[in-house]
This record gives structure tokens, C-alpha cells and sequence, in this order.
């Protein structure tokens, strides 16, 4: 019997620098992603795009909130990345151009949905175990307001997404099935990226935990300067990653709340210990990232006034300079 397909449609929100983040990420800026052993650069030369950026991310989004007159905070959210892909099974054995209609396809979905004039970048990656696309723009409404919420809004719009989706896929992919969703089913989803960015935060830390013990009157001024270009990442990750383990720790909660139930009625089968086993490993691992963000936090807190200064003083030039363009 072979194995369900399933075409796979997802969203993350972000805010302020962590748009720059992603944009390395996606449109393959660094030389080394040593933060994600998944991606094989060379095969990035097969990646390609279905909408071509005309500048960077967030100076674009930045220009187009600007031009329709929309109030911004600071936790605002001003990209939404849509992830959008299909099973291994689907894949498998497709040449180029079959991928590239599977996205095609895909994008005539987002097109109806969502402005085309909004859409910073979409490209394939063709470079990691399973072809995706990377879809962000800027969520305006139809009348020019910038609401993440409204545009991909709570569990039960995100579930109509969903529907309509698979609506769409299945009509040149019948063999396409309906996914449950996690509200559907209660199960929640902790994507690896997660423990990834995590592991590339580490590194940040070590770095800045490094340049801290080398900072002395004398060479103050050039160490604030290397301190604040990696706090340029650092803070919005850190940020983001913060908001992320809200959803992580109630995830653990529910862990440990089965965890018990399964104790209480452990039978001494060996699938009731097994379970045990993964339920104790899955709660361990969420524990462990809980102590890593702790860290980076704690990390945070050690960097001097003026250091910190340094950094502010970067951020409001360069923000200046969005503006001035």
C-alpha cells in the first residue's frame, strides 16, 4: 500500500529585523549554513524563482507599508512567510519541470488569495531533502491595512486556508488527501528549524561571550562596533525565539500531563513502555531548549550601556537611510 500524499501549507509571522534573517536564509546569501546541515550548497544552483525580489526584503516591505499610509509598532508584524510543499512521496521521481508545475500551480492559489503586489520573493529550493517554496509578502488588506491577523488570521481561518488549499491541489492532483489540521486532530506541531536557530544562537553567544572578555578601555570603541554587528542578529533571534517557546512550553505541558497518565497506567507491555520513553525524551529535549533560551537571554543582560549604545545608534541610521530611499 503506498504511502498518503499530502500538499503542505504553512505560515510564519515576522517582525522588524528578523525579516533580514530570513532573507539570508532563503535567498541563499551566506557562503556556510552551518546552523542548517540540511542544505547542500551545491545544488543551489537548481534553486529558482517564481517572483524575483527587486531589492532587499525589508527595504521593500518597509517602501510599501510607507506608500499605503499604514501606522507601524514595534511588534508589528511586516512579513508573512508562506512554506508551501508536498510530501517526499510526491515528489519522487519528478523531473524539473513537473517541480516547477507543482509550484506553478501553487502560486495561482496564493495569487487569488493574497495580492500579487505584496509579494517580495518566492523561490523553490531545490538544494535541501525536499523541494519547497518560500512565499513572503507584505500582509496589506485589500483596503491598505497591514493586519497579519485579519490576512491569515486564527485557527479557524487558517483551517479554511487549509481547505481551500487542498480544494485547489487536488484538482490537477487528485491524488492528493486532505490533511487534519493540528486544531482538527490536537496535536501541535514543533517544527526543527526551531532547535536549529537555537544551535545557531549558541554560536552567536559564544561569539559575543568571546569579544565581551576581550573588551578593554583601549580597544572599546572597535569592540563595541564587532559586538553591535552581531547583536544586528542576535537580538531579533533571540526575540523570536522567545515568542516561539510560549507555544513550545505549552506543548510540554501537555506532555507532562500525558506523561503522567501513561505512568499511572503503565501495564508493562512494550508499547506503554515505550511510549513512556519517547513521552519522557520529547519533554527532556523541550526542557533542554528552555535552558539554551535562558542562556541567551542571560547573555543579553551582560552587554554594557554603551555597547548597547553602539548598537541603538546602528539601528537608527540605518533606518534613516530606509527612509531616506
Amino acid at each position: 500500500m503506498s504511502k498518503a500524499q499530502y500538499a503542505i501549507l504553512r505560515f510564519q509571522k515576522y517582525k522588524g529585523l528578523t525579516v533580514s534573517r530570513i532573507e539570508a536564509h532563503n535567498e541563499r546569501t551566506k557562503e556556510v549554513y552551518a546552523s542548517n546541515p540540511d542544505i547542500h550548497t551545491d545544488l543551489s544552483k537548481y534553486n529558482f524563482h517564481m517572483v524575483t525580489p527587486k531589492g532587499r526584503y525589508r527595504a521593500m516591505s518597509d517602501r510599501m507599508i510607507q506608500e499605503a499610509g499604514c501606522r507601524v509598532r514595534k511588534d508589528s508584524v511586516t512579513v508573512v512567510e508562506a512554506l508551501i510543499t508536498a510530501s517526499p512521496e510526491f515528489f519522487a521521481g519528478k523531473k524539473p519541470d513537473e517541480v516547477k508545475a507543482f509550484f506553478d500551480y501553487a502560486m495561482e492559489f496564493m495569487s487569488n488569495k493574497q495580492n500579487p503586489e505584496t509579494f517580495l520573493s518566492a523561490v523553490v529550493h531545490m538544494d535541501e531533502k525536499t523541494p519547497h517554496m518560500h512565499l513572503c509578502f507584505v500582509p496589506l488588506t485589500e483596503d491598505n491595512r497591514l493586519s497579519a491577523k485579519e490576512v491569515i488570521g486564527n485557527k479557524k481561518k487558517l483551517t479554511q486556508w487549509q481547505d481551500e488549499f487542498w480544494k485547489h491541489m487536488v484538482k490537477k492532483y487528485p491524488d492528493f488527501e486532505r490533511g487534519e489540521s493540528a486544531s482538527e486532530t490536537g496535536r501541535t506541531h514543533i517544527p526543527p528549524r526551531l532547535f536549529k536557530q537555537a544551535a545557531h544562537l549558541t554560536r552567536q553567544k559564544e561569539k559575543l561571550v568571546q569579544l565581551l572578555s576581550e573588551l578593554t578601555p583601549l580597544n572599546a570603541k572597535k569592540k563595541a562596533a564587532e559586538i553591535a554587528a552581531i547583536l544586528e542578529e542576535y537580538i531579533p533571534g533571540v526575540e523570536e525565539l522567545m515568542t516561539k517557546m510560549k507555544k513550545a512550553n505549552r506543548v510540554a505541558k501537555e506532555l507532562r500531563g500525558e506523561l503522567s497518565k501513561v505512568k499511572k497506567e503503565l501495564d508493562g507491555s512494550k508499547a506503554s513502555v515505550l511510549r513512556q520513553l519517547e513521552l519522557e525524551r520529547k519533554v527532556q529535549k523541550l526542557d533542554d531548549l528552555q535552558n539554551i533560551v535562558d542562556a541567551l537571554q542571560k547573555t543579553l543582560d551582560t552587554i554594557p550601556p554603551d555597547v548597547l549604545a553602539t548598537y541603538d545608534q546602528s539601528q537608527k541610521e540605518r533606518k534613516d537611510t530606509v527612509n531616506r530611499a
